[in-house]
């Protein structure tokens, strides 16, 4: 059912070797994307913290990197709100004074 592939690693560039058994492994973890790092980019990646899980709970740790902001306009106030998500348009977005000002529902 499966077949080796070689793959390219988007770190360094080399070609990797994606084998039957690691292809069904994924496909038995439920993994629909294909790896895109050889191992000892993985590895080295891992160790600098940059992994998916690094720093706290359940990941975005960061890692010292700045999260990108998306600008919208507050649908309260009208002013510009930076917002750590891409709004979508089908729910409000409010900057961070009409966002605390809010009443909390937790």
């Amino acid at each position: 059912m499966y077949t080796d592939e070689n793959l390219n690693c988007v770190d360094c560039g080399r070609t990797f070797p994606f084998t039957a058994s690691e292809q069904e492994f994924y496909a038995s973890k439920g993994f629909t994307n294909k790896p895109s790092r050889c191992s000892d980019c993985r590895a080295a990646r891992k160790a600098s913290g940059g992994g998916r899980n690094s720093g706290g709970y359940g990941g975005g740790g960061g890692g010292g990197q700045r999260r990108e902001m998306f600008k919208a306009t507050c649908s309260q106030c009208g002013g510009v709100a930076e917002v750590p998500f891409q709004p979508r348009g089908d729910k409000p977005v409010y900057c961070r004074d009409c966002f605390s000002s809010r009443p909390s529902y937790r």
